[in-house]
Formats: structure tokens, C-alpha cells, sequence
């Protein structure tokens, strides 16, 4: 990935992903985080790994991010953008979708 490619993903990123390290932290550490999303042979679900890779992409520098951290960003992005455009009618507020975006870094109720 470009320098220039980069910095649009960091920028990105670091736009939609609204939760700081520690509100995520304690965010998925709740049961109403560990059952949303996809899970994969009953363990851990996609959202929530991604969640723990997140809170340590948030806590690097810049500087010591990977292109795999890079490429990982680029997905989180996308997931976010994807996401908050299915969002459901009515309230949101204890809804898997939401759940689902918190586990990405996003709440959208913020």
C-alpha cells in the first residue's frame, strides 16, 4: 500500500472508528458484544476478533503499523460504511446491528 494510500486509510479509520481503546476494551468484554455478529464453530465471532485487533491498531503509532494493520483498517472501514447503510428501522439502541458496529469500533448512537 502507497504512503498515499495509507494516509486516506488512517484518516478513514480513524473517522468511523469511535470508541477509544478503553471504551472498546470494556465493550467487548460485555456478553451483549460477545453474541453479536458471525460466530465460526461456536467461538469467537469476526466482529469481535476484529474488536481486539482494533483496540491494539489504536494504541500503535503510526509508524509501527504493518501493511497487514494497513490492509486490516482498509476492512474495518469497509465493514462500517457497509453496515451503518443496513441500518434497521426503529430503535437501534439494545439491537444486534448496533452490537455489530460497536464490535468494529463504531457506535453509532455517539
Amino acid at each position: 500500500m502507497s504512503p498515499r494510500d495509507q494516509g486516506a486509510v488512517w484518516n478513514d479509520f480513524h473517522e468511523l472508528v469511535n470508541l477509544s481503546p478503553g471504551e472498546l476494551e470494556d465493550w467487548l468484554a460485555r456478553e451483549e458484544s460477545k453474541s453479536a455478529g458471525q460466530h465460526e464453530s461456536g467461538g469467537e465471532s469476526t466482529g469481535h476478533a476484529s474488536g481486539r485487533r482494533i483496540v491494539a491498531i489504536l494504541r500503535s503509532k503510526r509508524g509501527d503499523l504493518s501493511d497487514d494493520d494497513y490492509a486490516h483498517m482498509s476492512k474495518v472501514v469497509g465493514y462500517i460504511k457497509r453496515h451503518l447503510a443496513q441500518r434497521p428501522s426503529g430503535d437501534t439502541t439494545h439491537s444486534k446491528w448496533r452490537y455489530s458496529l460497536m464490535n468494529w469500533g463504531h457506535d453509532p448512537e455517539k
